[in-house]
């Protein structure tokens, strides 16, 4: 696929001259490039390694997945895809070696995109002036994230915190496909899980330990704030 979507560079993550109608246009073309690179992906990964991230998030006994939702698999998906213990490589990155993508295409400025994406909690600002919502990285804290999510931008409300991996695709980010709301009470419980030495590094960097991830995936799925989210295809007709 050439780069039909013309990805442009980053742009203010407020100010972007885009119509709802353009926006929401590139925004299903590159939601849809990046479903079929996790697709892909995710062929490299083993059930035995799904298992294993299923019974870290508390969601599989023994060989067994136990899931309130199939929606549940996100979580697990992320951590097998963007993820990978310490001397292990990540599965986004095997892929990405053995891919044979055109250089500018979609499917290659998506891919690298993706292998960028970082986990992040995010403070819902305000709605963007196009689509999506604005939002204040809080583990980054002086940046400022366009976020495009027809469902979040649906069920979020201002002042709301939410937990998700991000890329960047100029101009807006996309989650790589899990997300959870989160409150101090999460949080709290999450901070208590972690090693005391992971809890004193910046806040960057906790946030690029995959414990973090996924010790807020585990909270919230057994407390039952992962139904919370919408998961929600743009209509064709939007």
């Amino acid at each position: 696929m050439t780069s039909a979507l013309a990805l442009p560079a980053q742009q203010s993550a407020v100010d972007a001259p885009l119509s709802r109608a353009e926006v929401l246009d590139r925004y299903r073309g590159l939601r849809e490039v990046s479903k079929q690179l996790n697709d892909g992906i995710l062929h490299l990964v083993s059930s035995d390694a799904l298992l294993r991230e299923a019974r870290r998030l508390g969601i599989a006994r023994g060989r067994t997945l136990i899931l309130d939702d199939m929606e549940e698999m996100n979580y697990i998906f992320d951590l097998a895809i963007h993820t990978a213990a310490p001397g292990r490589s990540r599965a986004i990155d095997r892929f990405a070696r053995s891919s044979r993508f055109a250089a500018g295409s979609d499917e290659a400025r998506v891919l690298d995109a993706m292998r960028n994406s970082r986990f992040s909690l995010l403070l819902i600002e305000q709605r963007h002036q196009a689509a999506g919502l604005i939002a204040g990285d809080l583990m980054r804290r002086s940046e400022t994230v366009w976020l495009m999510d027809v469902g979040l931008e649906s069920s979020l409300e201002d002042g709301e915190v939410l937990a998700t991996r991000l890329f960047n695709v100029g101009p807006f980010s996309i989650t790589a496909g899990a997300a959870v709301p989160c409150d101090l009470g999460i949080l709290e419980d999450v901070m208590y899980e972690l090693p005391a030495r992971l809890c004193e590094q910046p806040l960057g960097a906790l946030a690029e330990d995959r414990r973090f991830a996924e010790a807020i995936y585990r909270i919230a799925l057994a407390s039952g704030l992962a139904t919370e989210v919408a998961y929600q295809d743009v209509p064709d007709e939007a």
